[in-house]
């Protein structure tokens, strides 16, 4: 708010940090915050695969909505330097998803190793800053009228995401068992 009217870039990187922030306080405690009692209870009513699934959903849902929530204040805080909004939400989706399932499959591992959270920033930040950068790069289109966005860039993000959600159901059994 210091600086008013950032210009477009500074702004598409100002937003996907934040993105990047509320994620990891919205998203990736949702295994965190469970305790032992808890998490028993879910292992005799739910199947692993059951219950990864169930919180993959509804963290990409928080996220979704929190993204659309940050899109909103962002705009009404720091203008709108946007030429086109409707890709530029589509993807602020996609990587909120992105984010979500990626943080969600970490806060899971870090909640059997004693829920210990620096565990998610040692494997987290690795992983997701590729896909930051990817998300920046993809979203600058959307900040100038000749720039398009690649298809190809999307539809990768698109199977990466599918790539997290299929780790997750299959690895996750072996961290339920423990």
């Amino acid at each position: 708010m210091a600086i008013e009217q950032p210009e477009p870039r500074v702004w598409n990187g100002l937003f996907w940090v934040i993105q990047l922030f509320i994620c990891i306080n919205a998203v990736a405690k949702s295994f965190l915050q469970e305790s032992r009692g808890r998490m028993l209870y879910f292992y005799s009513i739910a199947s692993p695969s059951d219950f990864v699934l169930a919180k993959l959903l509804f963290n990409s849902l928080l996220m979704l909505v929190m993204s659309l929530l940050s899109i909103v204040l962002f705009s009404l805080f720091l203008s709108n330097p946007i030429q086109k909004a409707g890709p530029f939400i589509g993807l602020v989706l996609l990587g909120g998803w992105s984010l979500s399932l990626v943080f969600t499959f970490l806060a899971a591992i870090a909640a059997k190793a004693q829920q210990n959270a620096a565990i998610m920033a040692v494997l987290g930040f690795p992983l997701i800053i590729p896909q930051l950068l990817l998300l920046m790069k993809l979203s600058n289109a959307a900040f100038n009228p000749v720039l398009t966005i690649p298809l190809s860039t999307v539809l990768l993000l698109v199977a990466l995401d599918v790539m997290i959600i299929m780790l997750a159901v299959i690895l996750f059994p072996f961290l339920w068992r423990d």
